[in-house]
């Protein structure tokens, strides 16, 4: 091959113009808007990721959205107090939850689905609860008479859980 025939015989135009020769108003107005966006965009990125880390969940959404936004808030922060500090949630959060249970209770046509949930989710509690003391009587007969000490540790257990349920 002849290098006559190669394409590397041919210039490239320049990409931008010579330094001498000033930009057209015009191309210099599009570059502007262009960074201007660019900008933008970049800023509107940042923005987006801060609010998806920083976003709520669709539950904490639907809490604040009815009548106990504030008492939901302050049950809120109760949990991330516990949780930071590493606490026992339940017990150190037991006020704030009794609060948010009675408020979420006087309103109830809002609160009715995750109320309703709630109780569905005690009444399968409560089910699993009597096939485990179902499984510790059946094998205590069988073990041959510690019964005595079993019931007394279920009658413990269902008073401390009526009293709670009070």
């Amino acid at each position: 091959m002849s290098s006559s025939n190669s394409p590397r015989t041919l210039q490239p135009k320049p990409e931008t113009q010579p330094i001498n020769q000033p930009e057209s108003p015009e191309i210099q107005e599009k570059e502007t808007v262009k960074e201007e966006v660019s900008e933008e965009s970049i800023n509107e990125g940042d923005r987006n990721e801060e609010e998806e880390e920083e976003g709520e969940c669709g539950f904490c959404l639907f809490m604040k959205g009815g009548g106990c936004k504030d008492t939901f808030i302050e049950w809120e922060k109760c949990i991330e107090e516990g949780e930071k500090n590493k606490q026992d949630i339940v017990e150190k959060c037991f006020q704030a939850t009794a609060a948010l249970k009675k408020c979420m209770e006087a309103h109830a046509d809002y609160y009715a689905p995750i109320l309703q949930a709630e109780k569905a989710a005690e009444e399968e509690a409560a089910k699993e609860l009597e096939k485990e003391k179902e499984k510790e009587r059946l094998s205590s007969k069988e073990d041959g008479g510690e019964e005595s000490g079993s019931r007394k540790k279920e009658e413990a257990f269902d008073g401390a859980e009526q009293k709670e349920g009070s």
